[in-house]
């Protein structure tokens, strides 16, 4: 007698799969492939829920997802990510495809796809995404804003002292002794008279005026983008605050950079990489010595460098570090160096306290970082 194939069988015969995806604005190019890279299909999909929804679908239908290799997982890709995430499924994140690749394959988004889904198979080129979805994301976004406003602010401060220097000498005289925050207030009171713009004097009183109100207006914006950025970091990194040479600015990038999912690091080394302070090799035959790392973000490395500054002014500790370094023939850039890795392990650890601290190998010969 025959025996019908039971939801085990079926389950067991499904082709396991790998997905990618590139992803853009208005449309996202999804591409699966089985094992051995044959590729199952491509689609073109929606940047809608319904068209997230519509892409999990197609996937599935193709037999069982491992796990799905998405581009741009904190730009187009976002929106996706936490809904894949929600589903349930293994996101990575893969970087843009290999450039020796494209000049043999040429590229179109199948392609991008197909090669996404590859990476995701051999697990190359991948890394796992920010989740962005609490309250750091929610701190990054405010943080961006605030850098933005700070900008604009900076840039109207300049603007107004060069329109001040080629003004008419009647209204330069009028503002030559005033100090930063004298002359944006008085300069904000004035109100011309724009019957006549076509006079220079009262054109430039009419831009001296705007770009006064413009600087007063962001700085409103700035100090009230502070008071919700501030209770967000105290209450997230409260052990990072109470150390030396970290502030609101240090550990809100720190927390940034890290995710609302730390322990996707999986070793302080590799938050050292992803700072860009880990030293990388660059030996060559009898010559043995590393260079300094131009990668990894480079506003955490920014971060980590005002940390040391702080230190070497503030911290007894560090400044006998810096005097012991100093004495054997380390430049100071070199020291910096040195002490932005020491930092960056330290946060690591308390950005994940239940990691075990693995002490380095001081075995190992040391080469002067150059």
């Amino acid at each position: 007698m025959t025996r019908m194939p039971t939801s085990t069988d079926r389950s067991q015969d499904r082709t396991v799969v790998f997905a990618g995806v590139d992803t853009h604005k208005e449309l996202h190019v999804a591409a699966v492939i089985d094992t051995t890279e044959t590729v199952l299909g491509t689609k073109s999909f929606a940047t809608t829920r319904s068209g997230y929804r519509a892409l999990v679908a197609w996937v599935a239908g193709h037999g069982d997802l491992v796990r799905i290799g998405v581009e741009g997982t904190g730009s187009y890709g976002a929106g996706l990510t936490r809904s894949l995430a929600k589903a349930g499924i293994t996101v990575l994140e893969v970087d843009r495809p290999d450039r020796s690749d494209r000049r043999r394959k040429g590229k179109d988004d199948d392609l991008d796809a197909i090669s996404a889904a590859r990476a995701a198979l051999h697990n190359h080129r991948t890394t796992i995404p920010k989740s962005k979805d609490g309250a750091v994301e929610a701190l990054r976004i405010l943080r961006v804003t605030r850098a933005h406003a700070v900008r604009e602010r900076r840039s109207a401060l300049q603007l107004l002292r060069m329109s001040i220097i080629s003004s008419p000498d009647e209204l330069r005289e009028q503002v030559r002794s005033l100090t930063r925050m004298q002359l944006i207030r008085t300069l904000a009171a004035w109100r011309p008279d724009v019957s006549n713009a076509t006079d220079p004097v009262t054109a430039y009183r009419v831009s001296l005026k705007t770009l006064a109100r413009r600087y007063l207006e962001l700085t409103d914006e700035i100090v009230g983008l502070d008071e919700l950025i501030n209770p967000i970091v105290e209450a997230l990194a409260p052990t990072l605050l109470e150390r030396t040479g970290i502030g609101i600015e240090v550990a809100g990038q720190m927390l940034v950079t890290a995710g609302d999912n730390p322990e996707r690091m999986k070793s302080e080394a590799a938050f050292a990489m992803l700072c860009g302070v880990a030293p990388l090799p660059a030996s060559s035959g009898m010559t043995q010595r590393h260079r300094l790392n131009r990668g990894g973000d480079r506003q955490a490395n920014r971060a980590l460098h005002l940390a040391v500054i702080s230190r070497i002014r503030l911290d007894p500790t560090t400044q006998a570090y810096v005097a012991k370094k100093t004495a054997e023939g380390h430049s100071k850039m070199e020291i910096i160096r040195c002490l932005k890795r020491y930092v960056a392990r330290e946060i690591y650890f308390l950005l994940n306290p239940g990691r075990q601290h693995i002490r380095p190998n001081t075995h190992r010969q040391r080469h002067i970082t150059t």
